[in-house]
This record gives C-alpha cells, sequence and structure tokens, in this order.
C-alpha cells in the first residue's frame, strides 16, 4: 500500500486511511445562540459544528398571534381561508426584526454556525395566509443570517408530500418559496432537510402555523406506504431552481431502513448532511447506543463519496442551559441575598447531579460510538487514493488521439495501470504459445513479426518483448507512433531499455506500408506483412476514438490468413442513469460552453443511481453492438471502391456529400430497460468490454483473455483496471418516469467519412393493458456531431 493511503498514528507508524466523520449538534429546543462557553463546551465533547436559529420564541409569539388574529377576523367575516376569498384581502405583513427577536448579531464565531430556519413555519400548507406567512418568515430569516455571516442554512422540508389526499399545490409552493430565497441568500448554502422517507407513526414535534387554521384539512393516512413520496418532493425542489449548485439535501435517517433502491436514489442526491435522531440508535447487550447494520452499510457506503456528507446528530445533547457566560455568573452588586436557588436541599442536588450525570453519559457515548463507527469502515484501496478519489463525477472531454498529439502526462496515466497491461501481455503470450504450438507460418523466416500500432510510450512494446522471452519464440518488433514527441521517446526507450531490438517508425498508422523485408536503389523498398498487430486505442465506449476506422487502416499489414488483432474484438453496453450532480455540473457551464449537452463526457461515474432492474430478456446492461478484426477481405474491397470512386453516388446510406466508405462501421442499436420504480434518468453510462486474443486450440474450449468495464463483470475479466473511466451521454432535459415503465434508447453510431459522432433518444412507454402501451415522456434527439471523432 502506497504511503497516498496511510496516515501517521500518534502510537508510531503509518495506518490505513479511512473516511472521516465531521460530527455535528443540532437541538431543537435551542432558542438562542449558543454563548462562547456553551459552544466551547460542545466542542470540547467531541462535535465539530453546531446549528444555531435564526430567531427566538419572542418572534415566533408575535408571528403567531399576528396570524391568528388575522384569521379570526376572516372567520368573523364568514371568510373562509381560501385563495378566492383573500384576493382582495391583503395578507399581512411581518414587521421588522427587533433585538428582542433574535440573538443572532454579528462576530467572528457567526461564519462557522449552521443556522436552522424556524422549524414553525409551513412553506406548504394548504392554507393561503399560512402560506404566504411562512414564505416571509423565511426571507425574513434568511435575509438577516446572510447579513450576519452565515455560511449554510438549513431548511425544514415540506410537512407533506404529493400524495392523492395531499395533491401538488403545497409542493410547489414549497419549491417556488426555496427558489426565491436562492436569489435572497445570494452567498447561502442550502440544505433542505428531508426524511428518506415518511415512518409511519412518525409525525413532526414542533407545533406550526398550521396548527391556527382550523380549516386547514389533515388528509387521510393511505393504507399502503410509498416510500418515494418524499424523493418526488425533493425532485420537485431541485428542478424548479434548475439544479442550483448551492442547493443540497440534509438527510434524516429513518429508525427502520428502506430497500436498497432507495437508498441508491439518495445516494445520488448532492448530499451534505446526514441526520441522525436518538430513535436511529439501539441499546446493546451493555445499555449502550448502537445502530443496526443495515445502517452501519448505509453510512459506511456515504462515506465513500468524494464531498464525504457531514453527521448531524439531533436532539442528544449535552444540555448546555446550565452554562452561563461571566457576565451571567456575575454576582449583583445590588441583591448579596443567598437564594433557594444558591443553597438548595442535598436531595434537589443529589437529583440534579443524577440527571446531569444521565445526559453527559448519553451524551457521550453518542458520540464515542460514532467515533468507534468511524474506524470500523474498510481502508481506502489503491483505487480509492487521493487522485481517484477527486475524479469522482468529474467530467472529462473525450480524447482524439488521431487528430490531436498526446502529451506525455497524458501516456503516463495510461501507463499507470498494470491490470491493463498484464492482460496485454497475457493475451500476446497465449498467442505466440499457440502459433509455436499450431506450427503457423510467419512472415519472415525464423520469426513472427509483431507491430505495435499507436506505441505511445511504447508499453505494449515493452510487454510484447516479456512476452517473446517468456515463450521463447523468436519475434521481429515494429514500434508504428505518428506522434512527433512520442517518436523521440521510442527512439530513446529503443536505445536503453530495449536495447535496439525495436524498430521505430513515424507515421499514421493508416499510410505505414508495411515492414520493410529489403530495399534497393533499383527496385526501392519491399514491405512484408505483420503475423500478429497489438493495439490499444480502444475508448470508454469502446469505439469512440475511433479503434475501427484505425485498424480498418492498417489491416492491409496483417498476413493473411493467419495473422492476429490484439484485440479482436469490442462491444459496447448501455445503461439509463441518474446522476443530478452531473447534470447540475453541466448545466452550470451554459451558455459560456455551447455543446456541453452534445458532448459525449468521460468521467467516472460515482454518485449514481441505476434507475432500471435486472429482470429476465431484459438485464441492466445490454450491448449496443460489436466490431471485430480483422474485418472481411470484402468489405476491405468494397470500402476501397467506394473511396475510389467505384461505386458512383456512394452508398445507399451514406451521409450527403460522403462516398460511403466508412458505412461498415456504422451502427444502431435499439435497447429496452425495464424500470420498476419511478424515478429519473439524466443520460445514459456507456462501458465497453474487449476480447483481446480467443485460444485456437481445442482443448482449450476457445478460452479468452478479456479486458472488461461493465460493472457487472470488471471483476471477474480485469479486477482493478483503471485506464477507461465510463462515457456519459447526456440528456438536454431529464426524463422523468412513473414506476413500471419501460425506457427504450435508440443509439447510432454515425460517419461521414470524415468524423463519427453518436446521437441517442430515450423514450418512456407505460403498460395500459395486457397488449397496449402509451408513450408518457421522450427526450430529444441528442447528437455530438458539433463535437465529433475527427478521422
Amino acid at each position: 500500500m502506497s504511503l497516498d493511503n496511510t496516515e501517521f498514528s500518534p502510537m508510531g507508524g503509518f495506518e490505513p486511511q479511512r473516511p472521516l466523520f465531521h460530527l455535528g449538534q443540532h437541538d431543537s429546543s435551542r432558542e438562542m445562540p449558543l454563548t462562547d462557553l456553551q459552544y466551547g463546551h460542545i466542542l470540547n465533547q467531541g462535535a465539530s459544528f453546531v446549528t444555531t436559529p435564526v430567531t427566538n420564541n419572542h418572534f415566533k409569539s408575535r408571528v403567531f398571534e399576528l396570524v391568528s388574529q388575522h384569521l379570526q377576523t376572516l372567520e368573523q367575516a364568514n371568510e373562509k381561508p381560501t385563495a378566492a376569498a383573500t384576493a382582495s384581502r391583503a395578507d399581512p405583513i411581518i414587521p421588522p426584526l427587533t433585538p428582542e427577536d433574535t440573538g443572532l448579531f454579528p462576530s467572528p464565531a457567526v461564519n462557522t454556525y449552521v443556522a436552522y430556519i424556524s422549524p414553525w413555519i409551513d412553506l406548504s400548507s394548504k392554507n393561503p395566509v399560512v402560506a404566504s406567512i411562512s414564505r416571509q418568515v423565511l426571507n425574513l430569516e434568511i435575509n438577516y443570517a446572510n447579513f450576519c455571516g452565515v455560511k449554510s442554512i438549513i431548511v425544514p422540508g415540506p410537512q407533506h408530500d404529493a400524495t392523492k389526499a395531499q395533491g401538488n399545490q403545497g409542493i410547489a409552493q414549497y419549491s417556488r418559496a426555496i427558489q426565491e430565497a436562492l436569489s435572497i441568500g445570494s452567498r447561502l448554502t442550502f440544505l433542505i432537510h428531508m426524511p428518506m422517507y415518511r415512518e409511519p407513526g412518525v409525525q413532526e414535534p414542533n407545533q406550526t402555523l398550521s396548527s391556527l387554521g382550523a380549516h386547514t384539512p389533515s388528509g387521510t393516512p393511505e393504507e399502503e406506504i410509498d416510500i418515494f413520496t418524499t424523493w418526488d418532493s425533493w425532485h420537485h425542489i431541485r428542478t424548479v431552481c434548475n439544479y442550483n449548485l448551492r442547493l443540497y439535501v440534509a438527510l434524516k435517517l429513518p429508525k427502520v431502513m428502506p430497500e436498497m433502491d432507495l437508498q441508491n436514489r439518495w445516494f445520488a442526491e448532492p448530499l451534505h448532511y446526514l441526520t441522525l435522531g436518538p430513535e436511529v440508535f439501539q441499546a446493546n447487550k451493555s445499555g449502550f447506543p448502537s445502530m443496526s447494520k443495515h445502517h452501519q452499510n448505509m453510512i459506511f457506503t456515504y462515506m465513500r463519496l468524494k464531498n464525504t456528507p457531514w453527521l448531524l446528530l439531533c436532539d442528544m445533547g449535552p444540555d448546555v442551559s446550565q452554562i452561563k457566560s461571566e457576565a451571567q455568573t456575575t454576582t449583583s452588586d445590588v441583591d448579596m441575598r443567598p437564594t433557594d436557588e444558591e443553597f438548595p436541599a442535598l436531595a434537589d442536588v443529589k437529583k440534579t447531579l443524577q440527571k446531569e450525570t444521565v445526559s453527559k453519559t448519553k451524551f457521550s457515548d453518542y458520540y464515542s460510538y460514532m467515533r468507534w463507527l468511524e474506524s470500523q469502515q474498510e481502508p481506502f484501496s489503491a483505487l480509492e487514493g487521493g487522485t481517484m478519489t477527486s475524479f469522482q463525477d468529474w467530467l472529462q472531454s473525450p480524447l482524439q488521439p488521431l487528430s490531436d498529439n498526446l502529451e506525455s502526462a497524458t501516456y503516463e496515466v495510461f501507463e499507470g495501470d498494470p491490470v491493463k497491461y498484464n492482460q496485454y501481455e497475457s493475451a500476446v503470450v497465449e498467442a505466440l504459445s499457440e502459433w509455436k504450438a499450431l506450427g503457423k507460418p510467419t512472415s519472415k523466416e525464423g520469426v513472427v513479426v509483431i507491430a505495435v500500432a499507436g506505441s505511445g510510450r511504447g508499453p505494449l512494446v515493452t510487454r510484447a518483448l516479456k512476452a517473446a522471452e517468456f515463450t521463447g519464440v523468436p519475434v521481429e518488433v515494429w514500434a508504428v507512433e505518428k506522434n512527433p514527441n512520442a517518436y523521440v521517446y521510442l527512439l530513446r526507450q529503443n536505445q536503453t531499455v530495449w536495447g535496439g531490438r525495436v524498430n521505430v517508425i513515424k507515421t499514421d498508422m493508416r499510410a505505414w506500408k508495411g515492414p520493410i523485408v529489403s530495399e534497393s536503389a533499383e527496385n526501392g523498398p519491399i514491405y512484408g506483412k505483420v503475423d500478429i498487430l497489438i493495439s490499444e486505442l480502444l475508448g470508454s465506449f469502446g469505439d469512440n476514438e475511433l479503434s475501427p476506422e484505425c485498424l480498418d487502416g492498417i489491416q492491409h499489414v496483417m498476413a493473411k490468413p493467419h495473422g492476429i488483432s490484439i484485440p479482436s474484438s469490442y462491444t459496447a453496453h448501455l445503461s439509463p442513469i441518474s446522476t443530478p450532480k452531473i447534470h447540475a455540473d453541466i448545466l452550470s457551464r451554459l451558455p459560456s460552453e455551447s455543446t456541453v449537452f452534445e458532448t459525449p463526457w468521460v468521467v467516472r461515474l460515482y454518485a449514481l443511481d441505476f434507475v432500471c432492474q435486472r429482470v429476465p430478456g431484459h438485464p441492466r446492461f445490454q450491448e449496443a453492438w460489436e466490431f471485430s478484426h480483422p474485418i472481411p477481405e470484402s468489405t476491405l474491397q468494397s470500402v476501397e471502391a467506394r473511396r475510389s470512386g467505384g461505386v458512383v453516388g456512394g452508398g445507399g446510406g451514406s451521409m450527403s456529400g460522403a462516398a460511403g466508405a466508412n458505412d461498415h462501421n456504422s451502427r444502431f442499436c435499439h435497447l429496452t430497460f425495464v424500470c420498476r420504480t419511478r424515478g429519473v434518468t439524466h443520460g445514459l453510462a456507456g462501458y465497453f468490454e474487449s476480447t483481446l486474443y480467443q485460444s485456437q486450440l481445442e482443448e482449450n474450449n476457445g478460452d479468452k483473455v478479456e479486458i472488461s468495464t461493465h460493472p457487472e463483470r470488471i471483476d471477474e475479466k480485469s479486477k482493478d483496471m483503471i485506464s477507461w473511466f465510463p462515457i456519459f451521454f447526456p440528456l438536454k432535459q431529464p426524463l422523468y418516469f412513473p414506476a413500471d415503465t419501460e425506457l427504450e434508447v435508440s443509439m447510432w453510431r454515425q460517419t461521414d467519412d470524415t468524423k463519427v459522432w453518436y446521437e441517442w433518444l430515450v423514450e418512456a412507454w407505460t403498460w395500459v393493458g395486457p397488449s397496449s402501451r402509451i408513450k408518457v415522456a421522450s427526450s430529444e434527439l441528442c447528437s455530438s456531431r458539433s463535437v465529433a471523432c475527427l478521422m
């Protein structure tokens, strides 16, 4: 293990690194900001941040009285507080804050607090008066907290979700209020405090403004629990707010963990806090707090995110109300007489001490347990080091190796993956061993001719030479590279590492005529053939860096019929995904980057949700198409005929003005994915698998040497390979779909003989009968033609 994944231990030596827990404290009954002594006491107990209210009970009483009087006035006028009834009557206006309404003032410590909006407002109330006053209170508190210097603010989530009983009116009002608040608190980070789902029997403990409205319907409890309603509410809120990058989730963990589909759904969201109440914990055999394995595993999974969520412990103490500031504890000069509080009865003292001891023990036990839980996480693996973690959900433009010359640092990243090159070396070893066992003829007497097309800085050349040494098969190696800078490096490698055993050629592989057999002044050079052609031209989608076009162009140098291509084939695979953080990132780049939604991005997808399920006949990851090498000789002849004008007007399916010479590399697929639960997809995740070499010996039953980025098969075929991140095909508008939906994906690989691009379309269909479906949603036809890969 490298030092990148270790940390120094005070006991000496190094220990494996694990995700760190940032623990915070929230007290829902707190009315005033903490004093310096109180704040210090909580920090000494183990917390690293605390929450603070913006206003106090004095302000709450004023607002409640104002709303109560207004509602009474409406009732006395025999008017129901509905939108129609109040259209001509102005809602009451909240008066400005006074020093009696808040204890929060600008100070050096304010920017370390996390403000908590008054939980008694109800932005989603059906009562228009309550909704209006709640919005005023929200804006007032945000404006004032922003003035004081607070950096982050937590807003209680909606009281109800959009259900058959409640309707969607309240969620729409709530979403609109948050959208307005984001513009008011222009420098604030907003966290919407949402439960993972509405647990039966769990009620909001706080009295809200809605309790003043006698006509506010309470709603009837539903018999069947829909655990996705809170996610629906969150999705509505962030959609109205256009995926604002300052909008996050503070997710409240439930007492009973839900199914994995919902856990995965929240994992993909922009989580900032995980909040834990006393109900999440259970007493172990010794009476100390602990959590179920389901809770532990979920926390461990979420802590693997690049931006790890902070853990906010709610209503677990400590009780700091008895800790007074120096000003409060100074003896009064006016009245020095002892009081009952100063000299209480001994029995009262004993009860107080016992109460404080119990409270302090419970608080310290919670924190001790969380620190123990922190130590129980699996250490970071080699693939989770600082560099790899930084790549999580980070968008990268695809490489254009044909039109661009790569830098040395880019090659160095590729070369840092031993798994890929081990597999390539195994493929060459198998090919050489079977060449010898089958007694195949060679293109040059006594040696197997090997060419590495697109050699870069030469890692595949090194592995080919090692394979030859291992098998004892004599070889002649040619390294072909068009990058003039890499060519210089290859020449140096041949001098210092390979001992002059490699023939280095600087040319585009498609223009290479083959290895030189002999050369004379009269006849010029005579070119031979290649027995084994090796390349690593694959992209994240297999063919997106034009491996088919490049290998077509160099295929003429391969020996017939026994020439071998490594790789021999590769397949592309797709799956619809939900990745709101990436969608928000892409949105934020508009309008300065006009092609962001037309670019297939290379990205290490991490915070994502695979929205479809595995069902018979419809796997979660489905094959789009396949390329094999070498291609049939008849196809090559057709390509040459079209390129030379032998086919008048080009091929029937060619793009306008194209001869159709590359039409054989066009592809189309139509795939159907099944989604059991409702959700949203932001685009398509693309992966690939490649057969480097397949055994030609009968006794080996066609055994293969493979590499794969397929999430369900990478561990089987090329575990821990990091050379390729997935590719992401974004949708311009997120596509929301109901439960039991079939997502149909159409994708094209298009070409006009000068470039290659992709087009993709996603449609949502739902069944309305045993044999009939209707389309409920569709994306635009997306195209990457404006950022096509140039041939």
